[in-house]
C-alpha cells in the first residue's frame, strides 16, 4: 500500500467516523433544544473562563452574577441585527454539536465536560489563530461575554467609571 493511499484511507475513515458519532449522538446526548433553546448552558461554561478575576470569589455571589450575565446574553443577543444573530446561531450550533466541535477545537469533547484549562487553552488558540474565522468566532464570544456583564450597573466600579450625572441636572 502507498503511503499516499494509506493517508488518503485514514482521513476518509476519520471523517466518516466524526459523521457517524455526530449522527448518532445527535439524538441521544447532547443539549436538550427544548430546554436551552437560548444556549444558556453553552455560555454558562465560556462566562467564567471569559470573566476570570471579575466575577466574585464566593460562590453564591459567583453564581448569582453568572446568571444576571446570562440573562443579559439573552437580552443582548436577541437586539443584534439579523445576519450577526445568524452567523453567531451558526457558531453556537457547532459549539453544541460533536462534529462542529471537531472542526473548530480538533477534539469532540463537548465544552461542558472540559476543564477550565483546557477551555483557555482553546480560546487561546482561536485568539491567535491564522484563520481570521476562529478570530471573529473568539472576538465575538468575548464581546458579548464582556459588554453582557458590564453592562449591569454594579460591575461599573470595577471599571472606574461613573453613570453621567449632566442629565440629572437638566431635570
Amino acid at each position: 500500500m502507498e503511503r499516499r493511499t494509506f493517508i488518503t484511507t485514514a482521513l476518509a475513515g476519520t471523517a466518516c467516523l466524526a459523521l457517524g458519532v455526530n449522527y448518532y449522538s445527535s439524538d441521544y446526548v447532547g443539549v436538550n433544544k427544548e430546554l436551552d433553546d437560548k444556549h444558556r448552558l453553552l455560555f454558562s461554561v465560556l462566562v467564567p473562563v471569559f470573566l476570570d478575576g471579575a466575577l466574585p470569589d464566593v460562590a453564591a455571589l459567583k453564581r448569582d452574577a453568572v446568571n444576571r450575565t446570562l440573562d443579559s446574553i439573552e437580552h443582548t443577543i436577541s437586539l443584534l441585527p439579523q445576519d450577526s444573530f445568524d452567523e453567531l446561531e451558526q457558531l453556537l450550533e457547532m459549539l453544541e454539536g460533536r462534529l462542529g466541535l471537531l472542526i473548530l477545537t480538533g477534539s469532540m469533547t463537548p465544552l461542558m465536560m472540559r476543564k477550565q484549562p483546557e477551555l483557555i487553552e482553546m480560546l487561546q488558540s482561536w485568539r491567535t489563530s491564522y484563520m481570521d474565522m476562529m478570530v471573529t468566532a473568539y472576538q465575538g464570544l468575548r464581546e458579548l461575554v464582556m459588554a453582557s456583564y458590564y453592562s449591569s450597573p454594579e460591575h461599573w466600579s470595577r471599571l472606574h467609571y461613573a453613570k453621567p450625572t449632566f442629565l440629572e441636572n437638566m431635570k
